[in-house]
């Protein structure tokens, strides 16, 4: 049996130092720009070159993450860093947005590809998609099971790459809004702030608690399992994390390796050792997810704060010298200089890490101390204890060099050249290089200029009626099969002609089989339009290329620049539905022409799933509304196939529809999947779409501000 690597995250070089001297194979690191840990220290690229020259005298591998998506006034930026690792040749580059692969494939095809966790392959067919790229590896999504994970392996020769151990987010990989939603910081941009983390109350109630923050994922038991399923690569999370806890991990994780193939009565027993270590590695409570299969959701206590550490209570005082101090009391335990603690507010707005410079004992039969803090926090804030001094470990330094030391680094002396979409019903081959393409036979169908309606259930196309839209669109779930196909089809309000097919974005590999046969029944029946949301879709549809039908790329494929629209173009897309992310500067630069806007399709009201969770939650939301520190209200809203959370507020921007007629956008799209379809209000909406009048209390999502920008970084 082959014995997987052990991937280590790098978020720091004392947290490279640590992975590399405890056993890693091979680390993953960021650097300054365009990765999805941007609050983590990353790499100066000093740092980074000196790390891959010692890394490949010690035959061990690098990979750099290179997975944000990026807008289309930052294709120069994206291109001269391509550019730029292409030079040096790390062992891959883990990427997400579309426009990467093609950029890379187009000018630097000797660049390794690794598909990022954040592109949400979840199935076979979005391996095997992403292989005929030319990637040499796939992250897949957390959520799947080891079944799941098998069956993916019997059907792609791709490595796999699995997440082990860390952090979990409670969203479906790859699909979360809701830290975008809240300001712009999107992780889709490598700036999420955790909401999942957050406090929140269920409404008519004071009872708050953390209904989002799941454990921390340990398969620890669970290696012998993958490795016979064929699993290529162990992946650790933690860029955010120190390098004590980085050094803690693999150390234990690198036992249970080496015992394999040793017997099982060995691997048990190592097991057991590195469970041991693994009790003082400060996180939460640890979870197998859903490895199992099972719709089991105690990897979720609401009970547990958002953040990690050991609980030391409370802030008592506070009081200020030339430093900020904190009184804390703990009967059993209180931190020590050098020891980190993090420290949470109270309304659960601010939690800061911070390492304790000085400490002063308190005098009284309680153990109290006081220690160091930062000036932003006061009495009733909750501390934990996240990393003692005695857990430093001095490791040999893999970098050897100053991070201000001159390096070419990225350069800026050429932009990146223009990338033309293929021309209609051409394709581009990823096996071929200089911008070959081969031809598709799609045909593309002329759509109707004016408002479209999204709904999730067939009983809103009867209230469509009211104020017929051009075409309806129908939020996919396989129970709409034999309503759409059976013998009271007929009877339907809208004719397959008129009817649109938008898909889930999330795609399992145990649904793979039975969404492709139910694409291949609704083709043979007439259906001619399907909106694709997730990379498996596309290989669905090729297989159906010789039917007259006409595919639409959604707004859960993240295409922000004109070389991820050539992407989707090249495997079949003749329209685009802008992300919901998207604002209006970036939408006007990625399609520049007036042909280019006329295939663009503006949603323009929406109550879009900040959260989109695989596991039904309803047994824990016996309530229907949440509210946070800020007074904003969320609704789960669980069905066996999941949970969805989507905001009180819903996103318009109706009121800009003349000024986008005039710019040359021709089609919008009214949401209503989010609930069922009010008739007042249904009316009422579009009686005041293409008007002028603004929806007060209503967001604005990102469309004015964009995404979140750092004024300190460029």
């Amino acid at each position: 049996m082959n014995i997987p690597e052990l991937l280590a995250p790098a978020g720091t070089p004392e947290a490279l130092d640590a992975a590399i001297a405890e056993g890693a194979d091979a680390v993953y690191l960021g650097l300054k720009n365009f990765n999805a840990r941007m609050r983590s220290s990353n790499f100066a690229y000093s740092q980074f070159e000196s790390a891959l020259k010692t890394l490949r005298r010690m035959g061990k591998k690098l990979y750099v993450t290179v997975n944000t998506v990026f807008e289309e006034r930052e294709a120069d930026r994206m291109y001269q860093l391509l550019k730029y690792l292409n030079g040096l040749g790390p062992d891959g580059i883990l990427v997400q947005d579309f426009g990467v692969i093609i950029m890379a494939r187009e000018n630097f095809p000797a660049l390794k590809l690794h598909a990022s966790t954040q592109m949400n392959i979840a199935c076979s067919r979005g391996v095997n998609l992403l292989s005929r790229y030319g990637f040499s590896r796939a992250v897949l999504a957390r959520e799947l099971s080891l079944e799941e994970i098998r069956d993916i392996r019997k059907n792609t020769n791709m490595e796999l790459e699995v997440f082990v151990h860390g952090a979990l987010c409670i969203c479906v990989s790859g699909l979360c809004l809701f830290s975008s939603y809240l300001g712009g910081k999107s992780a889709n941009r490598g700036m999420c702030t955790q909401a999942c983390r957050r406090l929140y109350t269920p409404e008519n109630t004071g009872d708050g608690a953390y209904y989002f923050s799941p454990g921390d994922l340990q398969l620890m038991e669970k290696i012998p399992d993958l490795c016979e399923a064929g699993v290529n690569s162990f992946k650790i999370e933690g860029r955010m994390k120190s390098a004590e806890y980085v050094g803690t991990v693999v150390s234990a994780y690198r036992l249970v390796l080496d015992s394999i193939g040793a017997g099982n009565e060995e691997t048990e027993k190592a097991v057991k050792k590195a469970a041991g270590i693994l009790c003082n590695d400060f996180a939460r409570e640890k979870t197998v997810f859903l490895f199992n299969g099972e719709q089991d959701i105690s990897w979720l206590n609401p009970g547990q704060s958002g953040g990690t550490g050991i609980p030391l209570g409370k802030i008592l005082k506070v009081k200020e010298n030339e430093k900020h101090y904190g009184l804390i009391s703990n009967n059993t335990l209180l931190p020590d200089t050098g020891d980190t603690i993090r420290i949470h507010r109270a309304d659960d707005t601010l939690r800061v890490s911070h390492k304790i410079t000085e400490v002063e004992d308190e005098a009284g039969e309680i153990k109290s101390r006081w220690v160091t803090i930062p000036p932003d926090f006061r009495a009733g804030d909750s501390v934990y204890l996240i990393q003692t001094k005695s857990m430093t470990k001095r490791y040999p330094k893999i970098i050897n060099i100053k991070p201000e030391s001159n390096v070419r680094g990225p350069g800026r002396d050429r932009a990146a050249p223009p990338m033309p979409p293929p021309e209609p019903g051409r394709q581009h081959s990823g096996n071929e290089t200089g911008g070959a393409v081969k031809k598709t036979g799609r045909k593309t169908a002329d759509l109707g200029e004016g408002i479209y309606v999204q709904v999730s259930r067939v009983e809103d196309l009867y209230t469509l009626q009211s104020r017929r839209p051009v075409k309806a669109i129908l939020s996919w779930n396989h129970r709409l099969y034999t309503r759409l196909t059976g013998k009271n089809k007929a009877d339907l309000p809208f004719d397959t002609h008129d009817l649109i097919i938008s898909l889930d974005p999330f795609l399992p590999q145990n649904l793979e089989a039975e969404l492709a046969q139910d694409m291949a029944g609704l083709a043979d029946r007439g259906f001619k339009y399907f909106i694709m949301n997730n990379p498996g879709h596309f290989s669905i549809f090729k297989n159906l290329a010789k039917k007259e039908i006409t595919l639409i790329a959604g707004p859960w494929l993240y295409f922000f620049n004109s070389w991820a629209q050539s992407f989707l173009k090249a495997n079949g897309s003749s329209y685009f539905v802008s992300p919901l992310e998207n604002n209006r500067q970036n939408l006007e630069r990625t399609f520049g022409s007036p042909a280019g806007r006329r295939q663009v399709f503006i949603t323009v009201y929406s109550r879009p799933p900040l959260f989109r969770i695989r596991s039904s939650l309803g047994s824990l939301y016996n309530f229907k509304k949440l509210r946070d520190s800020q007074d904003e209200g969320y609704m789960p809203v669980s069905s066996p196939a999941g949970t969805l959370v989507y905001p009180e507020r819903f996103f318009y921007i109706a009121d800009k529809i003349p000024f986008l007629k005039e710019a040359g956008f021709k089609r919008f799209i009214v949401d209503w999947s989010s609930e069922p379809v009010n008739k007042t209000e249904y009316r009422e909406l579009m009686n005041a779409a293409g008007t002028d009048a603004v929806s007060h209390g209503a967001s604005r999502f990102n469309w004015k501000d964009g995404f979140y920008r750092d004024p300190e970084k460029p």
